[in-house]
């Protein structure tokens, strides 16, 4: 059973489902704690999250965006380990996910490696912000051969009109 967000119960808000599931995505991802990152603003616009991958390479390191999300995976490949032997071993080489949820309007600029750490720049792009105006049509008064907007979009399935009477004279 998922337990949902009060806020998000409101009939008032429509459509706004998935924001309640970045919220349980970002619960999810907020526990793990390999590898280390940081989260800078540059400048007015700009992000940069720098993740410590020491002993990663750029052929084991994967960025990619995947729903909304920016995901990061680092596996580093085992190919010497057999031939060599580890008196002790404290050097770790796991494996890694790690996803940040991204706003809409969050863009990936790119990503480089330098010294063990692995920068991934973002920029927020300003949406236009538009307005427009719903004409609102009367049914009643409604011509079934003429109307300036059509209310099916609104209304559903377009129930014809009944004729108008003829007078016979």
């Amino acid at each position: 059973m998922t337990t949902r967000l009060a806020l998000f119960d409101s009939p008032l808000f429509l459509g706004f489902d998935h924001f309640e599931r970045t919220f349980d995505r970002i619960k999810k991802t907020g526990s793990e704690g390999y590898p280390p990152y940081n989260i800078e603003q540059i400048g007015t616009n700009g992000l940069r999250i720098t993740l410590a991958v020491a002993g990663f390479t750029m052929k084991d390191l994967d960025v990619a965006i995947e729903q909304n999300q920016l995901v990061v995976r680092g596996k580093q490949a085992d190919e010497d380990d057999d031939k060599r032997i580890f008196i002790h071993r404290g050097i770790a080489a796991r494996q890694f996910v790690r996803s940040f949820v991204l706003a809409d309007g969050v863009e990936v600029l790119a990503a480089s490696l330098n010294n063990g750490l692995l920068h991934i720049d973002l920029q927020r792009i300003e949406p236009d912000v538009q307005a427009r105006k719903v004409p609102i049509v009367d049914l009643a008064k409604a011509d079934t051969t003429t109307t300036t907007a059509s209310p099916s979009a609104i209304a559903g399935p377009r129930v014809p009109l009944p004729d108008k009477p003829t007078s016979t004279t």
